[in-house]
């Protein structure tokens, strides 16, 4: 997270924190200054926090309040404020500003204008942590639950600083490793929540982050901390101004960069836990409230840091009341899925504006070093792997299967319950996991190898998140719909998703690699949001879409094993001519022009044959996440990066994980499941992030 900030891209981004120019090309102050920011700030909070006072489910208005307030005795009122929105809108006003402050203080300490606590995955490490001690029952009152999310939330800073290369990352990849820790631990939290479900019974809502599980004592005892960190940040404030000059004039003037830098990581994590431990995880405020306060000018921290702490808190409190007022049935929706929904366009607005630098040749996709593993061979073992886990897959389950009685079964012999339970339930199941693997798989390699960059895939560029939008629409406004209906829905979702992705990543009639995925990356968060508004604020579809969104083989049949087949007999002859374009993709912008290829519009097509296997695979088996991302990875590792021995290694590989994903899911906790997809992603992670770590000290 420290070491790109003296590179001219960390200089451009700085630009793109810095808000408004004037024509000098400094920030265009308003007439007031930084008092008049903050003063609009404290009269915006105030309008917003009566406002939030006065509305709720019961009959007690805004009037009844004031009449409380003014010394009336009206017990309703003084129940329904004292009991429920009063400590509701001090846990907003607690968590939005800390949440900003956090914002502001990994923006400048790592100076990268999209940095904020869920972006760099703190927000999930204290979410982790808080729900690890629900299901040990370690957790013991509100102040250990703070302590336990603020080593939650450290421990997933220094993960994506060691994924992301350390002090040899690039800013980019600063944000991409991020991601990826994000959905790692996410993947980890949701397996929990589906192993203990009486243990965390409420987490699910609470993990989008909801004022609805405000407690007064909780909040009061965050008090001090915010405190004491707005306090620590502006103590600092003097050094963080020096540091926005760069760390060569930082170093200079006697700054050291270092321990400023770890410092302000370690207050941001701090008021990261304060948040979380009172409102559970929410996104986006810490990357909004830094920003509005510096579009309006405001770049000092002395004036920044309490400014992005009055307009966070103010943001957080119109989020839940927004989310109160136009939830689509009148359930309660979580505050933080609004915060996302408009956060969101404020990333792909950053992700646009961010200077990408073209990765060099060979820099971020790097292949298997030293003597090559024959090819042949390790072909021949991936298919045999696949094998031997198929066979195990169909012997395992609920109902235990005679591994000898499996042949048996397939030439038609057998016991006759046995092989209806193997052929007619096991059998189709395993093929569409294996199938849809392996098309994620081949779409994530052909990703990686055109952004050159072996942290992009499909889900990152926000494919699986739009065919997840597309199929939950269905699922929520038109439950009478056919679920044939579904994978259409799913399909035109993504190809959405890709097409809004691809069109903001165009400048100037090319696309950026890293602009490509960066804008996938809020995509991605977009979409996601709005999945999530639609399914929480229609509970009565919330299981079987979660179920579907987590990314399940569950009941799947020949039908869906037809749509997968189609699919790679369409898309596998389509692949074949694309292998040597995808090998002069992967060299860069120059020597593929050089060569004659159209290079925007060969990077298109393979991007949309991408898509396409990518969209059907989710149509059947929901949104899955990591194959695309470890099965590429850990192909090139043995075959290297040339297409035609990466892309078939690596649908073996992406088949492979699939398989075991499902057959743990069935039979970990019989006759109930885990859901594949999050298995796939528990299964998948420590390897991804293990040989990212290898590959950054490598280089």
């Amino acid at each position: 997270m420290t070491g790109a900030a003296t590179r001219p891209a960390d200089r451009g981004a700085s630009t793109a924190r810095g808000g408004v120019k004037d024509r000098t090309g400094g920030p265009r102050r308003l007439p007031g200054g930084p008092a008049l920011v903050l003063a609009g700030g404290v009269l915006v909070l105030l309008a917003v926090a009566t406002a939030h006072l006065g509305h709720g489910r019961s009959d007690v208005g805004l009037g009844d309040l004031l009449g409380l307030l003014a010394g009336g005795d009206d017990t309703d009122a003084r129940s329904v404020l004292l009991g429920g929105r009063l400590p509701r809108t001090l846990s907003g006003l607690v968590a939005g500003a800390a949440l900003a402050v956090a914002g502001c203080l990994l923006q400048s300490s790592v100076r990268n204008a999209m940095a904020s606590p869920d972006t760099l995955g703190v927000t999930a490490g204290g979410y982790l942590a808080v729900t690890v001690t629900a299901v040990t029952g370690f957790s013991l009152g509100d102040v250990p639950r703070g302590a336990v999310a603020f080593a939650g939330g450290l421990l997933a800073a220094a993960l994506v600083y060691a994924v992301a290369g350390g002090a040899r990352g690039r800013p980019a990849h600063l944000v991409l490793a991020g991601m990826s820790v994000m959905l790692a631990l996410t993947s980890v939290t949701a397996v929990l929540v589906v192993l203990f479900q009486e243990e965390t019974g409420a987490v699910f809502f609470w993990g989008h982050g909801s004022l609805a599980v405000a407690d007064s004592a909780r909040s009061l005892a965050a008090l001090p901390l915010l405190a004491a960190g707005l306090l620590g940040g502006l103590l600092m404030s003097r050094t963080l101004d020096i540091l926005a000059t760069g760390d060569d004039t930082a170093r200079a003037l006697g700054v050291d960069v270092g321990r400023v830098r770890a410092a302000a990581v370690v207050l941001s994590v701090l008021l990261t836990a304060c948040a979380v431990s009172v409102t559970g995880p929410i996104g986006f405020i810490g990357l909004a409230a830094p920003h509005l306060v510096r579009l309006a000018g405001v770049r000092r921290h002395a004036a920044l840091l309490p400014g992005a702490a009055v307009w966070g808190a103010a943001l957080l409190l119109a989020a839940d009341l927004l989310a109160r007022v136009t939830s689509p049935t009148g359930n309660e929706v979580p505050a933080g899925v609004v915060t996302a929904l408009f956060g969101a366009p404020l990333f792909l607005w950053l992700a646009r504006r961010l200077p990408s630098e073209p990765a060099a040749p060979g820099a971020v996709m790097p292949g298997r070093r030293g003597r090559r593993l024959p090819y042949p061979p390790l072909l021949a073992g991936g298919v045999a792997l696949v094998c031997v886990l198929l066979a195990a897959g169909l012997a395992l389950g609920d109902i235990a299967v005679p591994p000898g009685q499996v042949p048996r079964f397939l030439v038609g012999g057998g016991d006759e319950l046995l092989r209806g339970v193997v052929l007619e339930y096991r059998l189709p199941r395993l093929l569409v996991a294996a199938l849809a693997g392996a098309l994620l798989a081949v779409a994530g390699g052909i990703v990686q190898t055109v952004s050159r960059n072996p942290l992009a895939d499909l889900t990152v560029m926000g494919v699986s998140g739009g065919a997840g939008f597309g199929a939950a629409l269905v699922l929520v406004a038109l439950p009478a719909v056919p679920y044939a209906v579904l994978p259409f829905a799913a399909l035109l979702g993504g190809t959405a998703a890709f097409a809004l992705t691809y069109g903001l990543s165009l400048r100037r009639g090319s696309v950026a690699p890293e602009r490509l995925v960066l804008v996938g990356i809020g995509t991605f968060a977009l979409t996601t949001a709005a999945t999530n508004y639609l399914v929480t604020g229609a509970r009565f579809q919330v299981a079987q879409a979660l179920t579907w969104l987590s990314g399940s083989t569950y009941a799947r049949d020949t039908t869906d094993l037809a749509v997968l087949a189609a699919a790679t007999a369409v898309g596998v002859p389509l692949l074949l001519p694309a292998f040597r374009r995808l090998d002069l993709l992967a060299l860069g912008e120059d020597t593929p022009r050089t060569l004659g290829l159209p290079l925007e519009r060969a990077r298109l097509a393979v991007l949309v044959l991408a898509v396409a296997m990518a969209a059907a695979a989710v149509a059947v088996v929901g949104t899955v996440a990591f194959v695309g991302l470890v099965a590429p990875h850990a192909a090139r590792m043995l075959v290297g990066s040339r297409a035609h021995r990466l892309l078939p290694a690596a649908g073996l590989l992406g088949a492979a994980l699939m398989i075991a994903a499902d057959t743990v899911g069935r039979t970990a906790i019989a006759p109930a499941e885990i859901p594949s997809g999050l298995l796939a992603a528990l299964i998948g992670t420590p390897y991804f992030v293990w040989q990212l770590r290898r590959g950054n000290r490598a280089r």
